[in-house]
């Protein structure tokens, strides 16, 4: 019999865990296993929020799929469509053309995208941060807000410069938030005037009256008592109700001046799950606790984009869309599937919650392993611990680990690329080599500038 064809669609830590466990124990004359993803690495997204404060550089999340996956073919693309009745998977290219894959079982592991509401100017203004090109965007457009505003314009200018708002009081929102007004504040600290550093705020902004409510209310407590006392301004009980070019109006009628709003509201799985005809809850796809999907043979899901029920937790409740639950769905998947080939029974994917990690930067932690309450210098440990293991290769953790230790000895840099500087995507636009002024030009464009103040 020719080896059955797996189709993986997401290199997320659900996809990539399931091709691993498939290449370590699956003979090519079993399966022939390909990973659909249209980015070339897996990213490690709980330290996506380091990139954007600089204490950690870009390629140290971000592993190579290739360099972790020897046996399956990545195939680099965007599923963009499903057609189960010819078992067949559409893919788009990054040239734009589409090709088709079949497959004998195919596992759902899209991930999840940002929830953008209808929020007027949100798509146009609005800065997110779920990869890492926005990451490292965000950290350059930031400290080009402090650049610009070191040179003492106006006054209402200044000020939409110097106040930053984040709207969604979650993991991404919260730690992002917390490092950045770390850096912001170490930057006007050195090179703004001490009547002027009063200027730089971050505020946060949340539907309820808690932030991160997975860590507990006591730890949630200890969490506001750390970004007060940083100078971080919660707001309860609001949201975005506009975004413009110069500030952010909110739904309770407050306008908050500023050029740098961040959205990290929530979530939204991949919209793959309406081409299959598959049940959904809240967008993700219903699947039974073997990780199939019902009613579609060949079908499994996994990792944020499938509503897996808890069965560690008993009850109604689905597995939350954290790292830990999809990398240990990964490698059940690949177990199940494993069973499948070999005429087995699937078993019930059954993994109890660990806790959460938080890093707020610097010495500032909250961590909840195991249900146990963690703060400070321990909860740090937990939290750089559990991200170390999380890591896929030996070579990313050295990597981190090297980061971490450099910023700890040297501190927040302050060195901005430039990434927003470049209109175009050329030579000529990335080097400015278009913005000299001509020999003659020179003299009359001193004389328009007038002396020297």
């Amino acid at each position: 019999m020719a080896p059955a064809k797996i189709v993986i669609i997401g290199g997320g830590f659900a996809g990539v865990e399931c091709a691993r466990y498939l290449e370590r124990r699956v003979r090519p004359d079993e399966a022939f296993v390909q990973l659909v993803s249209p980015d070339a690495g897996l990213l490690y997204l709980p330290l996506l929020p380091q990139v954007a404060s600089g204490t950690l550089n870009p390629r140290s999340i971000s592993v190579s799929l290739r360099r972790i996956l020897r046996r399956t073919e990545v195939v680099p693309g965007m599923a963009v469509g499903v057609d189960h009745e010819t078992r067949r998977v559409v893919v788009r290219r990054s040239t734009g053309r589409e090709t088709a894959l079949e497959y004998d079982h195919l596992v759902l592991a899209p991930g999840s995208i940002t929830r953008v509401l209808d929020v007027p100017g949100l798509q146009e203004h609005g800065f997110g941060m779920k990869t890492l090109p926005e990451a490292m965007y965000l950290r350059d457009h930031v400290l080009r807000q402090l650049d610009v505003a070191a040179l003492r314009g106006g006054l209402d200018e200044d000020r939409e410069r110097l106040n930053f708002v984040t709207i969604g009081a979650g993991y991404a929102g919260t730690e992002t938030a917390a490092v950045l007004n770390k850096v912001c504040h170490a930057a006007a600290k050195r090179f703004f005037p001490e009547t002027e550093r009063g200027m730089v705020r971050w505020h946060l902004v949340t539907h309820g009256d808690r932030i991160m409510p997975e860590l507990g209310e006591r730890l949630g407590a200890e969490a506001k008592r750390i970004l007060a006392e940083r100078g971080i301004e919660l707001i309860s009980g609001a949201s975005a109700a506009e975004v413009t070019a110069n500030g952010v109006k909110l739904t309770n009628g407050r306008f908050i001046p500023s050029r740098t709003v961040l959205w990290t509201a929530g979530v939204t799985p991949s919209p793959l799950a309406g081409h299959l005809g598959a049940e959904t809850d809240k967008g993700r796809i219903i699947a039974q606790a073997d990780l199939s999907v019902p009613g579609l043979p060949g079908v499994w899901a996994m990792g944020d984009s499938a509503a897996v029920p808890d069965v560690a937790d008993g009850g109604d409740k689905v597995c939350a869309p954290t790292a830990q639950h999809a990398m240990r769905q990964g490698k059940h998947m690949a177990r199940n599937l494993l069973a499948t080939l070999r005429g087995g029974q699937p078993e019930p994917y059954r993994h109890p919650d660990l806790g959460m990690v938080v890093d707020l930067g610097g010495r500032d932690a909250l961590a909840r392993p195991l249900g146990i309450g963690l703060r400070g210098i321990p909860a740090q440990f937990v939290a750089r611990s559990y991200h170390l293991m999380a890591l896929r290769t030996v070579v990313a953790r050295a990597r981190v680990a090297f980061d971490w230790t450099v910023h700890g000895l040297s501190g927040d840099d302050f060195l901005r690329i430039g990434y927003g500087d470049y209109k175009t995507h050329t030579i000529g636009g990335f080097e400015q080599s278009g913005c000299y002024l001509q020999a003659d030009e020179v003299p009359r464009t001193l004389k328009e500038l007038g002396d020297p103040q």
